[in-house]
């Protein structure tokens, strides 16, 4: 079992002093957060990518992964290969974080990349709703579902 899926941490998200909801504190690992469950790791995958897209002005694929992963931790340009390879999303793709289909294919596709097997969909899905609930502009629908564009 990988150290991020023993930790409830998909994303492999370092301890610091920001805390997130469903966040085990404190963690038993030194260096990564623990979460209660995988659907709040994936929350929190989901609020740190809006994060960068509100907070750093990042808006395409490349350079929201780029953050997350940098070079000086990672094959940053094989990691967002593998995110677009997956997901089927050019790295120069606008992505918007408050998109459900968009969020949920990149951040599934960043948790395989992250843990070397594929991430199960209902704990993704779940953690789009935590995430979702906590947030004014979102789609919670799958696109199939939708019949109106998604509130500004």
């Amino acid at each position: 079992m990988t150290r991020g899926i023993r930790n409830c941490n998909p994303g492999n998200i370092r301890r610091s002093k920001e805390r997130f909801r469903g966040e085990v504190t404190p963690s038993q690992d030194a260096l990564f957060k623990q979460f209660r469950g995988m659907e709040w790791g994936y929350r929190a995958m989901f609020v740190i990518l809006n994060t960068y897209r509100t907070r750093y002005a990042l808006t395409t694929l490349e350079a929201l992964v780029g953050r997350w992963a940098p070079p000086s931790e990672n094959d940053t340009r094989a990691y967002i290969a593998a995110v677009e390879r997956t997901t089927g999303r050019s790295r120069h793709s606008v992505t918007d974080t408050l998109d459900h289909d968009t969020m949920v294919a990149v951040v599934a596709a960043m948790s395989r990349v992250e843990n070397g097997v594929e991430a199960v969909k209902e704990q993704v899905e779940e953690g789009w709703r935590l995430f979702a609930a906590g947030h004014r502009r979102h789609d919670r629908r799958p696109s199939s579902e939708k019949k109106w564009p998604s509130a500004v």
